[in-house]
């Protein structure tokens, strides 16, 4: 097989990197996508960056070890934690969810406020505000565009939006009313956008828009993401040769049915071939 048509591997703590193959699916039709779901060990975001670093890199051996061209760290909390770790590790390129919210959010902000929600451990890496910066100081290299210091960042931490989400609560009242104990501290700041620095963050897009309000954009990182694969794959001569279309292989380090049930909420569609991965749990 030509090293062009070898799979995309993604990765998640469990299911919230199925929106990242969700988007990825969208503007890359044809190429095969393989998924690997933490399910034995989710969440990611309360636990050590020493934990972190080895789920991520036991991980990237199991899909480099079936064939992949990519992999695609579909989850905030290691790409915040990992990711350099797993760069250096890997013989194929390695993309995180971090950096292409950033560049979105200093695009879309003009020099406003700007809003980052995610995990705990996200959160606290302080990666966001990173990248945010890293994004800016290559702006201001643009001697017309000093605007660096009208940022203002304000990050927020909200560790119950994966629970609810991976036990299918995203639509229940007690969700709302978590979303709005989270947010309700950022309505006096105006950001002019708000970061989902969680793949699972998505699914509760529109209760989140609702609270937040109009006047606020809300920025995907996993539409982002999915971007910066395509453009990758397009500038390295590495998209999949033909118009087939693009298989999916899922794999999980626990739980298949439950896995099958809420993944298809989450794709908008049944997922099928879902295998229970040997050696990770």
């Amino acid at each position: 097989m030509k090293f062009n048509d070898f799979p995309i591997g993604i990765f998640d703590s469990g299911l919230g990197g199925l929106t990242v193959l969700k988007e990825i699916r969208k503007i890359l039709p044809f190429e095969d996508l393989i998924y690997f779901g933490d399910t034995a060990r989710v969440p990611y975001g309360n636990k050590s960056k020493e934990t972190i670093i080895k789920y991520s890199s036991e991980i990237l051996g199991f899909l480099t070890g079936i064939g992949v061209k990519i992999v695609v760290v579909a989850c905030n909390t290691s790409s915040s934690l990992a990711l350099e770790y797993l760069k250096d590790k890997a013989d194929v390129p390695v993309f995180g969810v971090i950096e292409p919210g950033a560049k979105k959010a200093v695009r879309v902000s003009s020099g406003g406020n700007i809003a980052v929600i995610g995990t705990s451990a996200t959160i606290k890496s302080r990666a966001y505000s990173a990248a945010i910066y890293k994004e800016i100081a290559s702006l201001e290299s643009d001697k017309s565009r000093l605007f660096g210091a009208a940022f203002k960042i304000t990050e927020k931490a909200c560790p119950l939006f994966v629970p609810l989400v991976e036990e299918g609560f995203a639509d229940e009242e007690i969700t709302k009313g978590v979303i709005n104990h989270y947010l309700s501290s950022l309505f006096t700041e105006k950001p002019s956008c708000l970061v989902l620095g969680c793949t699972h963050y998505p699914i509760l897009k529109d209760s989140i828009s609702a609270q937040i309000g109009k006047n606020t954009e809300i920025i995907d990182s996993g539409v982002e993401t999915a971007g910066a694969v395509k453009d990758y794959l397009e500038r390295n001569g590495m998209l999949k040769t033909g118009t087939k279309k693009g298989c999916e292989s899922f794999f999980v380090s626990d739980d298949v049915e439950k896995f099958k049930e809420l993944g298809g909420k989450f794709l908008g569609r049944p997922i099928e071939n879902v295998v229970l991965a040997e050696g990770i749990k």
